[in-house]
């Protein structure tokens, strides 16, 4: 609701004007970004800015939208739940719609985890999983400091996810303020046994608490995809040298991979897993990381001081919960399921129309995850020019695309029409032919 009075000193300012004023944006240099679009609207897979521009969102704002905008079965769930309980602290209280999540989400994730622990991100997901690994050898009278994690690896913001995350420009400030990671070749076709070498010398030092990767997909690496065989051998390594693995599952969560998770790929299951992101249907912020038992185990003791001293103002939120209810309901519909599946057929029959093109690289698709690499004479840096030029591109047609250096990457919403993906491809084929 627009309630600026008309003789305002604001009232003649764009919304984009007035964002400038004030607000300070996530991963920008804001002197040299271009005003910031202001959306007004949502509604599927469009959004539309303060000019009536309209935009096609193929990225699901940021991989969280997957049943679109404004959806009213989420906004219903939401409401209902507003109007009952809002929230209330979650130390010494419950509630139904926490113990509901846990519930529904024990039928569908892997089924070693038992145990559930609420936060506000993906960030804090991951840093709640490397603190347990911690403390749990704490706990024990040993001390495991160290964790093994993929290079190019992203896991977050916050410090011990930064520290986890592999790519230098986000992380080089900090560097002497950061947990000590040890990191390994991505398995890659052609990398497999270079990675599970260099696990297995690692793994021999005894001190590692964690490994903690991306399962199948590292997202910010621009979709790089590698096979679940080879992560199994990684995590039985692990597993017989009592290091602890860590699935981060806040992108791929949720249907992105075509399954539930992409630890529905593995035979062996994670210790824990870290999930954000599509649980709450793009709405309202929320991440649980999940535990064995055994990780429980080691915290259950007559002691206070081995309890995890660890948590968030909004740990449980209800209103949360109720969103994250009525998206895996959403995601377990046989008629949402029959979406991935006829997503990932079109990125196929995509792929196959355009993997020859003398200015591609290399293409890859699995499940609604779709990317390409473009030839480039030098290595393109994460935001470098030819970034800049494909994204520009894209906003200037209407679609929201975010590239990673020269990837193309496209994870839309599961609802998205064949007619609007159409036009996504259709888009990428003239920014490879146009944009230099």
């Amino acid at each position: 609701m627009n309630t600026i009075n008309k003789t305002s000193p604001v009232a003649n300012k764009s919304l984009s004007e007035r964002d400038a004023e004030y607000l300070w944006h996530p991963y920008t240099q804001h002197k040299t970004a271009a005003p910031h679009i202001a959306i007004t609207r949502g509604e599927g897979a469009l959004l539309w800015d303060d000019k009536g521009k309209e935009y096609i969102d193929a990225i699901a704002s940021w991989w969280v939208n997957p049943f679109g905008h404004s959806n009213k079965f989420v906004a219903d769930a939401i409401y209902k739940q507003l109007t009952t309980l809002e929230h209330v602290l979650f130390g010494g209280f419950t509630h139904e719609p926490a113990i509901q999540v846990a519930e529904k989400l024990k039928e569908i994730i892997p089924s070693n985890q038992q145990k559930f622990f609420f936060s506000d991100n993906g960030s804090t997901a991951v840093e709640i999983a490397l603190k347990v690994a911690f403390q749990y050898y704490y706990n024990k009278g040993e001390r495991r400091t160290k964790i093994i994690a993929f290079e190019n690896a992203f896991h977050g913001d916050t410090f011990a996810a930064m520290a986890a995350s592999g790519i230098s420009f986000f992380t080089e400030a900090f560097s002497g303020s950061l947990i000590e990671v040890h990191r390994i070749p991505v398995p890659v076709a052609g990398q497999e046994e270079a990675s599970i070498k260099a696990l297995k010398e690692l793994a021999a030092s005894g001190d590692h608490a964690a490994f903690i990767f991306e399962p199948l997909v590292q997202g910010a690496a621009g979709m790089v995809m590698y096979a679940p065989e080879t992560l199994n051998q990684l995590m039985s390594i692990c597993k017989e040298n009592g290091i602890f693995t860590v699935a981060d599952e806040v992108m791929t969560g949720f249907g992105k991979t075509g399954k539930n998770f992409a630890c529905d790929y593995l035979t062996v299951q994670p210790d824990m897993m870290c999930l954000s992101k599509a649980l709450t249907a793009g709405t309202i912020p929320m991440s649980i990381t999940t535990f064995t038992q055994e990780l429980f185990d080691g915290f259950y003791d007559d002691d206070v001081n081995k309890a995890l001293f660890h948590g968030h103002t909004f740990t449980a939120n209800p209103t949360g919960c109720a969103a994250a209810l009525a998206s895996i309901e959403l995601l377990q519909q046989p008629e949402m399921q029959e979406n991935i599946q006829r997503i990932n057929k079109q990125h196929l029959a995509f792929k196959e129309k355009i993997e020859k093109h003398p200015r591609i690289k290399t293409t890859r698709v699995l499940g609604v995850i779709f990317a390409l690499e473009l030839k480039t004479e030098n290595e393109e840096s994460y935001y470098g020019g030819l970034r800049n030029k494909l994204y520009n591109h894209f906003i200037d047609n209407g679609i929201v695309l975010r590239p990673v250096g020269n990837i193309i990457y496209v994870l839309p919403p599961y609802i998205m029409s064949n007619e609007l993906l159409q036009k996504v491809y259709k888009t990428i084929e003239t920014a490879i032919e146009e944009v230099k």
